[in-house]
């Protein structure tokens, strides 16, 4: 069965809970973008009990309620319903299948990136990011601390650190600080994947 036939069975029954994690999910991403309970509550129109007992998996949670949630943190629904939400409980905090990956499609970009973190709730994450010819992330300047690194899996890509431009091809490694103006873009007739090793999580 896929993922959106899955997420489409819950939408048959917006009353059933979804998987357990979810609550832990909802509370790791939160955590990651910097938003506490207020200002997540505040973006639904919901109570910060209603969403503290969300998080700690004591209230049910409706798939109206989860696509607001889902929308102030930037993600699709999807994302719930992949990862840990689907993994054998001895795997969830250890181990990321291939089928089982959290996965943003950024409509219009030509980017992919996906999670092959099981939490955000480490000192690091682990994104597997796809660049179409042409695409490019943002080259905005991050406000908080952390390090960002990466390595070419395949195609090439051009990395932007401040006044510097890298040409990067497959088995290239590279790492900066997060707070320095940055883009990364694939400047070649090919997709170019790259692992992008990102800390603190930012998602």
């Amino acid at each position: 069965m896929s993922q959106i036939e899955k997420v489409s069975q819950f939408e048959k029954n917006p009353d059933d809970e979804p998987a357990a994690p979810v609550g832990e999910l909802v509370r790791d991403l939160r955590k990651a973008r910097g938003l506490t309970l207020q200002a997540l509550a505040d973006e639904i129109g919901r109570s910060v009990g209603y969403v503290s007992q969300i998080e700690r998996n004591l209230s049910v949670i409706s798939i109206p309620v989860l696509k607001e949630i889902a929308e102030a943190l930037g993600v699709t629904i999807n994302w719930f319903f992949q990862g840990s939400a689907l993994a054998p409980a001895q795997e969830r905090d250890y181990i990321v299948r291939r089928e089982n990956r959290r996965r943003l499609d950024f409509t219009g970009t030509g980017m992919v990136e996906e999670l092959l973190s099981p939490s955000l709730t480490g000192p690091f994450e682990l994104i597997l990011g796809s660049f179409e010819p042409g695409a490019q992330t943002s080259d905005e300047k991050y406000a908080r601390p952390g390090e960002v690194g990466g390595f070419v899996v395949s195609g090439s890509v051009e990395l932007v650190i401040g006044e510097n431009t890298f040409p990067l091809r497959p088995g290239d490694a590279f790492t900066y600080p997060s707070s320095e103006p940055h883009r990364c873009w694939n400047a070649g007739a090919e997709q170019a994947v790259v692992l992008w090793v990102v800390s603190p999580p930012s998602y």
